[in-house]
């Protein structure tokens, strides 16, 4: 497996620079393209797929969780859980998250989230930003790259107001009153509002207020006027696709990606460097379009990468970069650029990041001792007097199953930090988190994450990280195992 990975690597590497190569060289009009009438052997053609299978993978699932999500009638909560909207809207929902969400790996319980889809050439939208006052806020705003555009939250110093969306190629006019216009490269984007709330009942209806003004609604719609919608009675909506497997819904099906690819190649345009890849992906569904056997051999080609290269991702060793402690941190996130490997590994683990200026991300599934956390062991993670992540936002530390969900408890707790107003501390002033299936005794109750009787995993999530955060110097605890 490594070896395929170090191939797709070199290879994507080399294809990348090709033009930027070929740009140097004076007198040269325009380049050679691969002829769409050759017959390649079904060895190159494999070869080709496996490149275009890895790097278009997140492109494919945010293409298919748009067309999905997209088709809801109105803004409600698909299945009583996920927030859906038609394109060109958003829902929220008003609290936290419930458990037993499966839209997404890795979610939290420390903000109260929204969803909404959008083609920004077809119709730009107006985003409203009530006043947050000292509350932490941010939407991230993601295109189909899954790379966030604009900036819109408590880290910029964003004004209340009425923020217009619009994509690359809209070129209408822009109505008095808007406070500002944000642009994405694509035209398909989404937009992902988090709102801070802490765990007490005065707290969840303290942000009400607030929640039901995050309205989005097309351009067309606007009159100035800040609008309300009342998202505690968000309707419910039938989810006829629900998956009773436990873990993320599928969003790339290897042996459809292909029938998919070659949308995304078609509307989503080439960053500088990557029309050498662009070229060589269009001509490879070309060549495959005219033999049966060619066609064949992608789809098979796409199974047996997931299998081999995206599935490994599920393990966070194979995320960003070593934070030390046997922790890894998020690298690029949702700035990917041109980094195909954290864009593709990120998209699989735990997609929809926000950029590192807003969020750090660290994750581990090991003990001190690089075993693998179980349920049947218990673990303290202790932070020292004043070594809790350095933030201006929050911080949590949370808990998730084998899948990257949440795993069932009767305390329904899934994450602890700056949100928990009942933790303790110890004499000396640290912080420690009990951590397993067995409670560890009444009076640790407070600081205990439970976690399922199977594997399981641990995520830090640092939001408005403070220099040591953003630059790398703070470390995630040792995680220890219960004496």
């Amino acid at each position: 497996m490594r070896k395929h990975i170090a191939a797709t690597a070199s290879c994507l590497a080399l294809l990348a620079g090709a033009p930027a190569i070929a740009q140097q060289s004076s007198g040269v009009p325009e380049l050679s393209m691969p002829d769409p009438e050759a017959m390649p052997q079904e060895e190159y053609v494999r070869m080709l797929a496996r490149q275009a299978f890895v790097w278009g993978w997140p492109m494919v699932n945010m293409q298919n969780r748009h067309d999905q999500i997209t088709q809801a009638p109105e803004p409600g909560l698909l299945g009583g859980i996920l927030p859906v909207a038609p394109q060109g809207r958003i829902a929220m929902l008003s609290d936290y998250i419930l458990p037993s969400e499966t839209f997404v790996a890795c979610p939290n319980q420390d903000v109260v989230y929204g969803l909404g889809f959008f083609d920004l050439n077809a119709q730009p939208v107006i985003v409203q930003v009530p006043d947050f006052g000292d509350r932490f806020w941010v939407y991230a705003l993601y295109d189909a790259r899954t790379d966030q555009f604009g900036e819109l939250g408590k880290p910029y110093g964003t004004a209340p107001g009425f923020y217009l969306l619009a994509g690359p190629d809209w070129d209408g006019d822009v109505p008095a009153g808007v406070t500002d216009v944000l642009r994405s490269s694509t035209a398909l984007a989404n937009a992902i509002p988090r709102i801070f709330k802490d765990d007490t009942p005065e707290d969840a209806e303290a942000v009400q207020a607030l929640i039901d003004q995050v309205v989005v609604y097309p351009l067309d719609s606007f009159d100035g006027t800040m609008k309300t919608i009342d998202w505690s009675e968000a309707p419910d909506i039938p989810n006829p696709a629900a998956d009773a497997g436990g873990g993320e819904t599928q969003w790339v099906v290897p042996e459809k990606y292909f029938d998919q690819f070659g949308k995304v190649l078609a509307t989503v345009p080439p960053l500088p460097g990557e029309e050498a890849m662009y070229a060589q992906f269009k001509w490879l569904l070309d060549v495959a379009a005219k033999s049966g056997d060619l066609k064949q051999a992608i789809a098979d080609e796409a199974v047996q990468a997931d299998r081999e290269v995206i599935q490994p991702f599920f393990r966070w060793e194979h995320n960003g970069r070593p934070a030390g402690n046997g922790w890894n941190r998020s690298v690029n996130n949702a700035d990917w650029g041109l980094d195909y490997f954290d864009r593709t590994g990120t998209a699989k683990s735990n997609m929809f990041d926000n950029r590192p200026s807003e969020t750090q991300y660290f994750y581990t599934d090991y003990d001190a001792g690089g075993n693998q956390l179980e349920g049947a062991q218990s673990y303290t993670v202790t932070f020292a007097a004043g070594q809790e992540p350095p933030v201006d936002g929050f911080w949590s530390l949370t808990l998730y199953n084998d899948r990257h969900l949440f795993a069932p408890n009767d305390l329904d707790r899934y994450s602890l930090g700056t949100k928990s107003t009942g933790m303790q501390r110890n004499e000396d002033g640290s912080l420690t988190i009990h951590v397993g299936h067995e409670s560890p005794g009444a009076a640790l109750e407070s600081n205990w994450l439970p976690a399922p009787e199977g594997e399981f995993s641990l995520y830090i999530r640092a939001y408005w990280g403070q220099a040591p955060i953003t630059g790398g110097t703070w470390q995630p605890p040792v995680i220890e195992v219960a004496g």
